[in-house]
């Protein structure tokens, strides 16, 4: 009889042993664990540009969620998407107006996008103040592309993160912290080429002149 016992409990630990990897693996893929397996299609799109995850799901489906994220992978591929500022400022230096050049370029290519400017500050000063010169901040970057003509109605989102998301995380004077962060948000919606469903040719769209257009 314990001959027979222990060759069963043997025989249970070869078992757990090879059971062990296909539990993890399992785990991995789990909720709250980082694992995709289980996310609405778009869902990892900001909220604040296409609403819930439910919305999202609806979106991809159709094409624009999908589309809209080709379209900023190429913007921050081909476009400096970035201004900084120095402190206490929302003035535009010339390295700033340089950049935005690229950008309305680039915006002025695709008349059917929308895109969001996020102000940024760096971790000196009070939070409400920060707040404050974060959204100067983006609203001067608006302004200024306005100016380069590129549509207002377009610019759909002047968000304001003050110091709430430092790229250096130092209570000191940083600029790299001190800046804006320009996003593609989605579709005009009344575009004819978004209301005829032709996201593909918007995205693919060849950029004349690439991230140098002036």
């Amino acid at each position: 009889m314990k001959l027979v016992a222990r060759t069963l409990t043997a025989q249970r630990v070869r078992a757990i042993g090879l059971a062990l990897p296909v539990l993890a693996g399992l785990a991995a893929c789990g909720p709250g664990t980082g694992g995709d397996w289980n996310r609405e299609a778009g869902a990892q799109i900001r909220d604040a540009g296409f609403g819930s995850p439910t919305t999202n799901n609806a979106l991809y489906h159709s094409g624009q969620l999908h589309y809209a994220q080709v379209l900023s992978q190429r913007f921050a591929q081909e476009v400096p998407t970035t201004v900084t500022f120095a402190f206490n400022s929302a003035r535009l230096d010339a390295e700033a107006e340089a950049v935005l050049r690229h950008q309305a370029a680039f915006m002025r290519q695709f008349p059917e996008v929308r895109f969001s400017v996020y102000g940024h500050t760096d971790l000196v000063g009070s939070a409400g103040y920060n707040q404050r010169l974060g959204q100067r901040r983006a609203r001067a970057v608006v302004h200024h592309l306005v100016a380069l003509g590129v549509e207002r109605s377009r610019l759909d989102a002047l968000v304001s993160l003050g110091e709430t998301q430092p790229i250096v995380a130092t209570q000191t004077e940083e600029r790299r912290n001190r800046r804006t962060v320009t996003e593609v948000t989605g579709f005009v919606e009344r575009h004819p080429a978004v209301l005829d469903g032709r996201y593909a040719q918007i995205a693919y769209r060849s950029y004349v002149g690439g991230s140098a257009a002036q």
